[in-house]
């Protein structure tokens, strides 16, 4: 059986696909793959990573995904988000509303895009191919790898600190070691034993990933909650947070807040609502995605937020400061086999969302640029190398730069291509894809030259109005206060929802005005 997809313009020629022995693509039930034995002849859009995982391959449980999801969200940053919130003004309730509200809405485009996955074993780059071009989904994937890197710096050196700092209270005077480049030389060999192990586990592929976030993800929430039943036994309850009111209220203050607040936590995801299908591609269907991502992203992060607020309210009880990190809190304790649990719990829990959230996806996109010459192995390799060298940790700063600038940013792009992916998949080809011509040139997803037009000027002009008007409070950031253009500064603040809707929109208007003047 073959899938194929109506082309612009709408009757096409036959496709070059029929005179090709094996290129045929056969269907077991909602699952495509290439014919046994085809495998594309251009080396220059195809290797062993990028070519479709074969239906016996696909073998993802809902438990596999779920537990995907739980092990990816229980890390230091996403128990911070709930304390950049409470920063900005938030009181605990606002905070967690907050959270629980973005991660129910960036569910629906992970479900969305995700469902190319299981249907025909493909990851995120090449299933840009359908709407940017085989050439042009490089630049998607680029956009993509970058922003990946950058958070594999900022939670390699955040899993490396949390190590150095337990190591210190194990071993006295491990932070009064000789310093180089301004830290000690201990932090440095904390962080650069942390980056190897990472790699370490990558470097054996997508099965050694699924086997370790399966016995990581309950191991970190055992964790999580034994720091909560251990503060409020120390405290004996929990303390004036939970208490303390909204410096912002419901009102007029309020929302100027929440919305950009908002589209920051959607951000935080919004990565993965692009490159889902990296994953979902080991899927044993549909139901396994969908159930295996409703039950793990949304629930987990909600809980954890609540969690992250009723520790640092018990922790305000007890030691009078609210400690809002969690690897600070643990090192207040003088129990060795405390401090000890919570470092293997740290480590656990930033390498399950590292490995999973940051190195997979631009291992593939790196890849999708020069199949030819770079494996999935060797796109991991990359990322490490680059998420170390940008040293994005400075992006954490202060809850505004992070939440404001670093995220905004990057929802408003990724929101932008979330559109196009979206509105080239389930509007314009009712999911129905061309396999073999994703992986050849001269085929229905070539275009002109293998860019497709429509998808780039949507993203230019989609990503224009959701970044445009970016800015920064005067000395809080490195934006101008009137917004990089002035014009689109009232956009800003819903960067991630102005760049899908109006790069989904104008991509169905392109690609249906394309096809009338084909009529």
């Amino acid at each position: 059986m073959t899938a194929t997809v109506p082309p612009t313009p709408p009757t096409p020629p036959p496709s070059p696909q029929d005179a090709i022995p094996g290129a045929a693509a056969t269907a077991a039930s909602d699952r495509v793959e290439l014919a046994h034995g085809y495998v594309p002849d251009d080396a220059c859009f195809a290797n062993d990573d990028l070519l479709p995982v074969p239906v016996g391959r696909r073998t993802w449980t809902t438990y596999n995904f779920a537990a995907l999801w739980i092990g990816m969200a229980h890390n230091i940053p996403s128990w911070l988000l709930a304390s950049g919130l409470v920063a900005l003004g938030m009181d605990w309730k606002q905070a967690v509303f907050t959270i629980a509200l973005a991660n129910v809405i960036v569910l629906a485009p992970m479900l969305l895009t995700g469902h190319a996955g299981p249907k025909y074993g493909i990851p995120f780059p090449v299933l840009a191919r359908a709407s940017f071009g085989l050439r042009g989904a490089n630049l998607p994937a680029l956009i993509r790898a970058a922003v990946a890197c950058a958070w594999f710096g900022i939670q390699t050196w955040i899993g490396g600190v949390g190590i150095f700092t337990l190591l210190g209270k194990v071993f006295g005077g491990w932070a009064n070691a000789g310093e180089i480049g301004g830290q000690p030389w201990t932090l440095w060999l904390c962080f650069t034993l942390f980056w190897a192990l990472e790699l370490a586990i990558i470097y054996r592929g997508m099965d050694a990933l699924r086997r370790f976030e399966n016995w990581a993800a309950p191991f970190v929430l055992v964790g999580a909650v034994a720091l909560l039943v251990w503060v409020a036994v120390k405290a004996g309850g929990f303390g004036p947070l939970l208490d303390q009111p909204s410096a912002l209220g419901w009102g007029a203050d309020f929302w100027p807040v929440f919305f950009p607040s908002l589209m920051g936590m959607i951000a935080f995801w919004a990565t993965l609502s692009l490159n889902i299908p990296d994953f979902t591609r080991f899927g044993a269907g549909q139901r396994a995605q969908i159930w295996g991502q409703s039950l793990g992203l949304p629930t987990t992060m909600t809980f954890f937020a609540l969690l992250s607020v009723f520790v640092t309210s018990g922790s305000q009880a007890v030691y009078g400061v609210a400690i809002w990190d969690p690897v600070q809190l643990v090192a207040r304790t003088d129990n060795v086999f405390g401090l000890l649990f919570g470092l293997v719990t740290v480590l656990i829990a930033t390498i399950s969302v590292n490995i999973a959230a940051n190195v997979v996806s631009p291992a593939y996109d790196l890849a999708n640029l020069a199949p030819k010459f770079i494996s999935f192995k060797g796109g991991a390799l990359i990322t490490g190398v680059v998420g170390v060298v940008i040293m994005p940790w400075k992006l954490t700063e202060t809850p505004e730069l992070y939440i404001f600038t670093w995220l905004g940013l990057v929802g408003g792009l990724l929101g932008t291509v979330a559109g196009i992916l979206i509105a080239d998949y389930w509007i314009v080809r009712r999911t129905v894809l061309d396999l073999a011509d994703l992986y050849r040139p001269g085929g229905r997803y070539w275009y002109r030259g293998g860019w497709n037009w429509r998808a780039v000027a949507a993203f230019a002009v989609g990503g224009v109005l959701a970044v445009g008007g970016s800015h920064s409070a005067p000395g809080k950031g490195p934006l101008p206060a009137d917004g990089l253009i002035p014009l689109l500064k009232p956009l800003a603040d819903y960067g991630w929802a102005v760049g899908l809707a109006s790069s989904l929109l104008l991509y169905v208007a392109l690609t249906g005005r394309e096809r009338r003047a084909g009529e």
